[in-house]
């Protein structure tokens, strides 16, 4: 054997390790230094007020320069905000379009307003506040990223606002001759003027795993689609006499069975599409005996038997077109590159950006996005069911193509599997072991 035979082993594996370095740490080292295009709504319902003594009123909107000033402050690549109207900015929530929305209420400058004059009025007065509403529905990560920035863009139109209050104020109080100072107190209410309200948007159900339970169930099903595949290659091998099976010390080798590389192939599909539904049905089962949420479970059953029969059928066309070798391209296509790039712990816009393209063909991406549109979203189409049906249709027709193709292909050039006799037929085998 030669030395690069015999170090094979090791430069697999040790490039194999280093693949999942970098895609497992560089994607959750440093979210916010990697946040890009970080989807917000922005809702502006303020109507303004109008200010100012008898003979000197003038319409003000505070709402319109705070809005202004978010649009300036907020870096551009970082977060993607979206001014729209408060319908508009639901709808986006409703399908995870938007993991958060910042809401400037109709009344913002009348109590502004209010505000100003009651430091120098006595009276009853409350601080105007600001809405901040987070969307549970897209994860854990998602809606405190929400809210630190969230406090974040809170801070700096608490200040501006209350620059602004305080010099109008003083304003005022110079207009009015003798009127006495601003005392310390009022002068720290009128700088730090506003209070944050952070708000749900549509709460998750108890047993939906604060947001994740769509990410570990979309992980099931590519994990039983990559190692079930396996093990059925495997066996049906074993069973036609292409490969040994193993028992500690003993093996069995059952008689090769004369058979074509594409008929091998529909065998081990049909097999896997009758063992998809079977699992399909045994999670849903384990789902609801363990209290998870389902409010769709038709719908989750029907899509989790697709995708588990798509990454199965593909992970079989694999083995069947490079063999042995298939099952490490089926452990890097859909599970080391896949975690990642799923979206479903770590947002992809909080993620390098290679994710991102990733993210646009990654089998587990568009499984989670389906998944978490049936379990959070009502199987709503834009939030992402629609996605994740058809780029399942496409993995499948691709497995399926390329399964038959390379098989056939096979089969017309003479290729078929068979033993190979090397000569050594005559030697006896190891001491513990018997041949049928």
């Amino acid at each position: 054997m030669s030395l690069l035979r015999k170090a094979m082993p090791v430069i697999v594996v040790t490039l194999l390790a280093a693949l999942l370095g970098v895609m497992y740490l560089d994607y959750v080292i440093d979210p916010e230094k990697n946040l890009h295009n970080f989807p917000m709504a922005l809702v502006n319902q303020d109507v303004g007020e109008t200010l100012g003594s008898p003979g000197q009123e003038r319409q003000v909107n505070f709402g319109d320069q705070v809005a202004a000033g978010l649009r300036q402050s907020l870096p551009g690549g970082e977060i993607d905000l979206r001014v729209v109207g408060i319908d508009e900015a639901q709808l986006q929530m409703q399908d995870g379009r938007v993991y958060g929305a910042l809401i400037i209420p109709s009344d913002f400058s009348k109590r502004l307003g209010i505000l100003g004059t009651g430091s120098v009025v006595p009276g009853d007065i409350e601080r105007p506040s600001l809405t901040l509403e987070t969307n549970p529905r897209v994860g854990v990560f998602a809606t405190a990223t929400v809210q630190r920035i969230g406090d974040r863009v809170f801070a700096q139109v608490d200040e501006q606002v209350g620059r602004q209050l305080t010099d109008q104020v003083n304003t005022q109080l110079a207009q009015g001759g003798n009127a006495p100072a601003l005392s310390a107190a009022t002068r720290l209410t009128l700088a730090q003027p506003l209070h944050l309200d952070v708000q749900t948007f549509h709460p998750l159900a108890a047993g939906s795993g604060e947001g994740l339970t769509a990410f570990f169930y979309a992980l099931l099903l590519l994990l039983i689609g990559v190692v079930g595949s396996m093990i059925v290659h495997t066996l049906v091998d074993s069973a036609l006499g292409f490969v040994p099976t193993e028992y500690g010390p003993w093996f069995i080798h059952l008689p090769f069975t004369p058979i074509s590389r594409t008929r091998t192939l529909l065998l081990k599909w049909v097999i896997w599409a009758v063992t998809a539904v079977i699992v399909a049905a045994v999670y849903l089962g384990i789902a609801k005996a363990l209290g998870m949420t389902i409010e769709r479970p038709l719908a989750l059953f029907l899509y989790s038997a697709f995708a588990i029969i798509a990454v199965g059928w593909t992970g079989l066309a694999n083995l069947a077109a490079i063999g042995s070798a298939g099952l490490l391209v089926n452990l890097i296509l859909f599970i080391v590159l896949g975690l990642p790039s799923s979206g479903g712990t770590v947002p992809i816009e909080a993620t390098p950006r290679y994710f991102g393209w990733l993210a646009t063909f990654e089998p587990m991406h568009q499984v989670f996005l389906a998944v978490r549109a049936i379990l959070y979203f009502d199987a709503s189409g834009p939030a992402g069911l629609t996605r994740g049906f058809w780029m399942t249709v496409v993995g499948l027709a691709i497995g399926i193509v390329v399964g038959l193709v390379v098989t056939r292909f096979y089969d017309r050039r003479g290729l078929h599997r068979r033993p190979v006799d090397t000569g050594l037929h005559h030697r006896q085998p190891a001491t513990g072991r018997h041949e049928a």
